[in-house]
């Protein structure tokens, strides 16, 4: 009977008041796998309320459901919990994954069994994190109140806690990174946040900042909570509520704090002279210690705004200063590299002059040898009276060693000319069939002396863009190459035509042709074919390379073909046609 009286006692007809929509209300769970506990506390606690708060039952009636249950729900309160459920330590089980897999403390665990035998009271305050053990005997209305709030209250200060913590760790976290505008941000949510610790309620607010002293400055919201989150990161009077925007100007204007109901606006001028306004809106109006609280750490503002624009100001020097070293850097390293590319050209010049020395000495060394030699030959036949034509056989000899003397030196300098790194050429519309048969004219007492004959078939009145001198000096290197390597009673064609928009010039002969190794390295400087020139001729082996290099010049191609030794060659030079 005095269980029941108790109950009873707790029974009201009265009417509660109606709650007003959207309040809070203390979110509780009972967890037991009898339905008659849970509706014995939904009936105890149906008028429960605590700090005008109200309560949500939620109910779970196994240790599974009540593990689901707790990871679906962080925020519950209090946990009335059976210990003996699918097993006889079901509930204590729940505990530990309370505690320790969901790592919740603030929740408060009321431990109610109906066989205290099984989960004895001392063993289990000692070895499980628990606020409250009740036999079900024992747990009458009056004791569920009395037990439920106390767990209430402490579940309230944990809270408190945890939110006082969060809001330090918010300022924490700017105050080692403001560097940016987005830490000034964290620390004005950091305010928001430790301003609703401090006063221990729910609030709304903004929190705004101007630049300048001057009423037509424009502001920016660096961060918003609660109903005003959406404004966060605005810019500009416009993007807020006509009343909230009055609101702000007003506080600008008057340049103090106001606490007027439920509402509280601070004011703070920062040493650098920029303003911060923050406006909160309270389910509460605030008492005269609370109002003490908010304008004690509302003065200690301006220091934390200055020091956050002073970390921007020594960022942008910062950012300034490595743009600075950076271009520095950047000219330094164009400079390395032109004068990488000039010790490459030297490189390449010192290279060229070596070349140049050794082929001096090699190839200039017969012609040179020749000459003295029939030199000395001829001094002897002058001062020996020897007949005429004595003689003057010896200044032929002499005579034909100084032309191929000339011949090489020509070709060294041609190619000196165009292994320049300032080389130019000058295009212009050219008659290259004209060209052709001027170059092939030039030639024919050479081909005569070698009994050749040379052949000359073109498109008359062909007009290619190229530089016309040094042209008749590429194609002047094929004819003569292959007057050079063509037998005596040879056969020489020279073909200029057209393929669509380009020029092609072949030079065939019926010399001792070319082997697969002589097509690979033709084209460079001073090679020396498998072939030799059919009637003593010397070759410095630059001829062809200077063809190749003024072909390039020109955007052109210059290929070689041959059957094999012995069948002959093709020179063909591929020029763009002229210019439309």
């Amino acid at each position: 009977m005095a269980e029941q009286d108790d109950v009873l006692h707790l029974i009201d007809d009265t009417p509660a008041a109606p709650e007003a929509s959207g309040a809070r209300k203390w979110k509780i769970a009972v967890i037991d796998d009898d339905h008659a506990v849970h509706e014995g506390t939904r009936f105890a606690l149906s008028d429960y309320v605590l700090n005008g708060q109200s309560l949500e039952i939620l109910s779970a009636y196994s240790a599974a459901e009540g593990r689901a249950l707790m990871r679906a729900h962080s925020d519950i309160a209090a946990v009335l919990l059976d210990v003996i459920m699918e097993t006889d330590a079901a509930g204590l089980d729940l505990v530990e994954y309370i505690r320790n897999d969901l790592r919740n403390e603030t929740v408060r665990i009321i431990l109610r069994t109906g066989q205290p035998g099984q989960a004895p009271e001392r063993r289990v305050i000692v070895q499980y994190d628990i606020n409250d053990y009740k036999a079900k005997t024992e747990l009458t209305a009056d004791k569920l109140f009395t037990s439920l709030t106390a767990a209430l209250r402490s579940y309230q200060q944990l809270e408190r806690m945890v939110q006082t913590r969060r809001g330090l760790e918010i300022i924490i976290d700017a105050a080692s990174t403001l560097y940016d505008f987005k830490s000034m941000q964290r620390l004005a949510e950091g305010v928001l946040t430790q301003i609703g610790s401090l006063l221990n309620v729910d609030c709304a607010g903004i929190l705004v900042l101007r630049d300048g002293g001057d009423l037509n400055d424009e502001f920016s919201v660096l961060a918003g909570s609660g109903c005003y989150s959406r404004f966060s990161g605005a810019a500009g009077a416009r993007s807020l509520d006509p009343e909230l925007r009055s609101m702000v100007e007003a506080a600008f204007k008057r340049r103090k704090h106001e606490f007027v109901d439920q509402r509280t606006v601070l004011y703070v001028r920062t040493g650098s002279g920029r303003e911060v306004v923050v406006l909160l809106q309270a389910e509460r109006q605030l008492s005269e210690t609370d109002r003490s609280l908010v304008e004690i750490f509302g003065s200690r503002l301006s220091i934390a705004f200055d020091n956050v624009i002073l970390y921007q100001q020594l960022q942008a020097a910062n950012t300034q200063l490595e743009d600075r070293v950076a271009q520095r850097t950047r000219a330094l390293m164009q400079a390395n590299r032109r004068l990488s590319a000039q010790w490459l050209r030297l490189q390449r010049a010192n290279g060229f002059k070596n070349e140049i020395l050794g082929t001096v000495a090699h190839d200039l060394k017969n012609p040179l040898g020749v000459i003295l030699g029939r030199t000395e030959m001829l001094t002897e036949l002058i001062a020996a009276g020897s007949s005429r034509d004595s003689i003057a056989s010896q200044i032929d000899h002499i005579r034909d060693a100084t032309k191929r003397l000339t011949s090489m030196v020509d070709h060294l300098i041609s190619d000196a000319m165009a292994d320049a790194f300032d080389i130019t050429i000058r295009r212009e519309p050219v008659d290259i069939a004209a060209l052709v048969g001027e170059v092939a004219d030039a030639n024919q007492p050479l081909a005569v002396n070698k009994q050749q004959l040379i052949t000359v078939s073109a498109v008359p009145n062909l007009t290619t863009a190229c530089d016309a001198d040094r042209m008749r000096e590429a194609i002047d290197n094929l004819i003569s190459n292959a007057i050079k390597y063509s037998p005596i009673g040879g056969r020489i064609s020279v073909q200029v035509s057209q393929d669509g928009n380009r020029t092609a010039i072949r030079v065939v002969d019926q010399g001792a042709g070319l082997s697969p190794e002589d097509l690979g390295r033709l084209f460079g400087r001073f090679q020396r074919l498998s072939a030799k020139p059919t009637a003593g001729e010397s070759s410095t082996g630059l001829g062809l390379s200077i063809v190749k290099r003024i072909v390039d010049m020109h955007g052109g191609e210059v290929a070689a073909d041959s059957a094999g030794p012995g069948q002959g060659s093709t020179f063909t030079i591929t020029l763009p046609a002229a210019d439309a």
